[in-house]
């Protein structure tokens, strides 16, 4: 019998009204694990021993009258390139296979400042330079809906943790969308804040320019208490409110409607009707100055990380898998000239969205322009159009790690016949998470409660497969 799903809020009820405690919660979610993560490989360390410790400590806490946190006795984990002081952090690597940090992570140590218990680290794309999650090192992540398919990545061990209900919610880093690509395609949400909302502090970095860290949550409620742990505030969960009429919804008019495939297309658009019934305004926006773009984003990327792991590639580049060799070899031929060209582009950039955000208070795009593909997939066609799976998958989600504006998605779907999720992502201008909240909360109260049924009942049956 699979664990029952429960929200944060129903969990922290449930501690309050004594009808279970963290302790037996905890050990709940370490049998699940221990029966399920065979199967979908989203945990490289678990930590069980400790989850109980702290469990039993929150406990005795709670029962002394104790001031619970927000995250009070709520199982959580944490993408693998996250430092947990006593805790290997390998960042999905061979080379730190045994590495233990003697720090913790900001935002970890946020949740730990809010009673959140740590169940364990999550399996992710090696040094988190790729969108699968097929890691030479310690396996590929499998995808909850159909092991057989990739659940994105790079923080694809945290998607598939949140979407088989083996942790309640999890942390994830985003250079590129590697909080949404993988969210979006385990059909959970995952928000990228605006840069710098959370705190890159004991993150191992691919892109000091681009890196975000964002929450993977099961529903709109938990991501908004996420954002609220993680930031000390209660901005966020405030604007779970359900209506959005008025609100100017910018549709792409190109770029972020080509080279899709048929039924994404089909899905983004039906979750666009649903919001004009929900009250909102479309209003076409011109997104023409994108074509292209996604070479100046792999410069700074590829660039910062060259540097970020000059030793690594220094001592022990044969150890690395081949993709990530490929990266980090290339970055050494990215000359001073083309990084700083990339730099002004993101900046034109930026100031091209935000004329946009005059328009409009959020726009509305594809997170993806494909639902999942079976792992080792490594190209795309559309068409007579080929591209590889990396450029593809990054290509409606990575702009937004150069403007540094927050970028949410959430589920508006499932295809027919492979029955995988797609995704529809939402933006909005530097510091209005808000609108993103409002927005998808809204839609998810119309649209996504069969959705989730349809998803726990799904994933049930490729638990142990």
């Amino acid at each position: 019998m699979r664990l029952k799903r429960k929200s944060i809020r129903q969990l922290l009820n449930g501690y309050k009204n004594k009808r279970f405690s963290p302790v037996e919660v905890t050990r709940e979610y370490l049998r699940e694990m221990k029966h399920c993560d065979p199967a979908y490989n989203a945990f490289i360390t678990v930590t069980k021993e400790r989850a109980l410790k702290k469990a039993k400590r929150l406990e005795k806490k709670w029962n002394r009258g104790k001031n619970p946190g927000l995250l009070f006795g709520i199982p959580l984990s944490y993408k693998d390139n996250l430092a947990t002081k006593g805790v290997r952090t390998t960042n999905g690597s061979e080379i730190y296979r045994n590495f233990v940090p003697e720090r913790t992570a900001s935002v970890i140590r946020r949740a730990n400042k809010e009673k959140a218990i740590m169940l364990g680290k999550n399996n992710m794309h090696e040094f988190a330079l790729g969108i699968t999650s097929n890691n030479p090192h310690y396996g590929p992540v499998r995808n909850p809906w159909n092991i057989e398919y990739s659940p994105g990545g790079s923080s694809g061990g945290s998607a598939a943790a949140v979407a088989a209900n083996l942790s309640v919610a999890s942390i994830g880093t985003d250079t590129g969308g590697s909080v949404r690509i993988p969210a979006a395609s385990c059909g959970i949400a995952g928000l990228k804040p605006t840069y710098e909302t959370l705190s890159t502090s004991g993150v191992d970095f691919v892109s000091w320019t681009m890196d975000h860290v964002g929450p993977l949550a099961a529903n709109m409620e938990d991501l908004a208490i996420m954002m609220d742990a993680l930031t000390g505030s209660k901005n966020y969960s405030r604007h779970l409110i359900d209506t959005i009429r008025g609100m100017r919804i910018g549709v792409p008019v190109n770029f972020f409607n080509e080279h899709i495939e048929e039924e994404t297309l089909r899905l983004y658009q039906e979750a666009l009707a649903v919001l004009e019934r929900l009250g909102a305004v479309s209003v076409e926006v011109d997104t023409s100055f994108l074509y292209g773009y996604q070479e100046y984003g792999l410069i700074i990327a590829a660039a910062e990380a060259g540097y970020v792991h000059r030793h690594d590639i220094a001592c022990c580049l044969a150890e690395m898998g081949a993709d990530v060799r490929a990266i980090l070899e290339a970055s050494l031929d990215i000359t001073s000239l083309q990084y700083l060209t990339a730099l002004q582009k993101k900046e034109e950039y930026t100031q091209a969205f935000k004329r946009i955000f005059k328009q409009v208070d959020v726009l509305a795009t594809p997170t993806l322009p494909i639902p999942p593909r079976r792992i080792g997939v490594e190209s795309v066609t559309f068409g007579s159009y080929t591209e590889s799976i990396f450029d593809a998958m990054t290509r409606y989600t990575e702009i937004f790690n150069m403007t540094g504006m927050p970028a949410l998605t959430l589920p508006c779907g499932i295809t027919k016949q492979e029955q995988l999720p797609v995704g529809l992502q939402l933006i909005a201008d530097h510091r209005r998470e808000a609108l993103l909240i409002r927005t998808g909360y809204t839609y998810e109260q119309s649209e996504l409660g069969g959705f989730y049924g349809k998803r726990d009942q799904i994933i049930s049956g490729t638990c142990g497969a």
